[in-house]
């Protein structure tokens, strides 16, 4: 199940972990990453804490954890080539996998209508 946020992230739900990255439209907006820094396998995130930074030639923007847990996995390729998340931000380009606290907390979040509706 693939869920969105108010804040551009996505995350695709396979039980209780979720795999989290920016959006389309987040990562057009931003231009070219040139640095990303990820979190530390293990460390754990409230709902909309700070929990990566990417960097673009525009700006420096952070990637809030979309809801509450401990990070299980990072994407190591995107820090060694941020431009994956540039050219596949929703597939190769993806940040973390978060082991939620509570699943149930995904219901709170966008479905793909609803964040297409934000963004139109």
């Amino acid at each position: 199940m693939l869920k969105f946020t108010a804040e551009h992230e996505w995350l695709k739900l396979e039980g209780d972990v979720a795999t989290v990255g920016i959006t389309q439209h987040a990562a057009d907006q931003l231009g070219d990453l040139v640095f990303v820094e990820l979190p530390e396998v293990g460390a754990t995130f409230d709902k909309n804490g700070e929990a990566a930074t990417v960097e673009s030639v525009k700006a420096a923007s952070d990637v809030y954890c979309p809801l509450s847990g401990e990070i299980v996995e990072i994407n190591e390729a995107i820090t060694a080539d941020p431009s994956l998340v540039n050219s596949d931000p929703q597939g190769k380009g993806w940040f973390f996998k978060l082991k939620l606290a509570n699943v149930a907390d995904a219901d709170d979040l966008l479905d793909e209508a609803a964040y297409k509706e934000l963004i139109g």
